[in-house]
């Protein structure tokens, strides 16, 4: 078994898919294994030759691929369960099949998750096409200055708005100007973290993981910062900065966003 299962949901990506797989081939941290999930109702992006590259290079570098065709589609906190069904690690790497990670970023996580013994540990993805939009007024950050705890965060609170740390290339910006590399990492305060999350397997499971999605109408969003949010509220979570991801900004697969999950289901008290 490994110490890591990467879980990628995907749907019509087998380009950026290839890219998100490509950067996995270069992390420092070798102990993981992949399983891929596709949802694509015409065609077969996994048998795209550049994914099918890819991931022969990973079975080559000694990882375990599993791949699935995940049909019917039932919205993303029903693809996300899927996955998280098929894990037997004790971590698991939730990420976007439009992502491109930094070498050492899986191996930060990693060791930032131990080291805490908390819940989760996400680094929020950067949009680099936004490098000359510098927000100042959305680059407040507070930092854990002692062990992460549980909190609650619900929206419409002065919690919620910490998300907007994670807009645009802010989380980049504010690195850059204190001056943090990957051997500075921090950990800090979030509402919740998009794209790229480890969770401790056993913790996610316990609250329920994303078994939600029988609550929720086939055509959702947030199912990731609600399970962020249950997650957080019993074993606290945290974001990493530097962040070492970014989105290869990609249109949306999900268009249509009414319905939000943390708006729709509970969030816990903390405890």
């Amino acid at each position: 078994m490994s110490t890591v299962d990467i879980l990628i949901p995907t749907y019509c990506r087998p380009a950026a898919l290839a890219v998100t797989l490509t950067s996995l081939i270069a992390q420092s941290f070798k102990d993981f294994d992949l399983i891929v999930s596709d949802q694509t109702e015409e065609g077969d992006p996994l048998a795209a030759a550049e994914v099918q590259t890819a991931l022969a290079v990973l079975r080559i570098h000694g990882h375990r691929i599993a791949a699935h065709k995940h049909l019917p589609r039932r919205g993303m906190a029903e693809h996300r369960q899927f996955l998280l069904d098929q894990a037997q690690a004790p971590y698991v790497l939730f990420l976007d099949d439009d992502l491109i990670l930094e070498s050492w970023l899986v191996g930060a996580l990693v060791r930032t998750l131990k080291e805490e013994d908390c819940g989760f540990v996400g680094s929020a993805v950067i949009g680099l096409s936004y490098l000359a939009d510098v927000r100042p007024h959305e680059q407040q950050i507070r930092f854990w200055d002692g062990p992460v705890q549980p909190e609650s965060v619900r929206p419409d609170t002065p919690e919620w708005e910490r998300y907007r740390l994670h807009n645009a290339a802010n989380l980049y910006h504010l690195q850059r100007r204190l001056g943090l590399g990957p051997a500075d990492r921090r950990r800090y305060r979030v509402a919740w973290v998009g794209g790229c999350v480890l969770y401790d397997t056993a913790r996610l499971r316990s609250v329920g993981g994303f078994q939600f999605w029988r609550s929720l109408p086939p055509v959702h969003c947030g199912e990731d910062a609600l399970a962020q949010l249950r997650v957080m509220a019993r074993y606290g979570g945290c974001g990493l900065i530097p962040s070492g991801v970014y989105h290869q900004e990609l249109p949306t697969t999900i268009e249509d966003r009414t319905a939000n999950a943390p708006r729709l289901l509970e969030v816990p008290e903390a405890g």
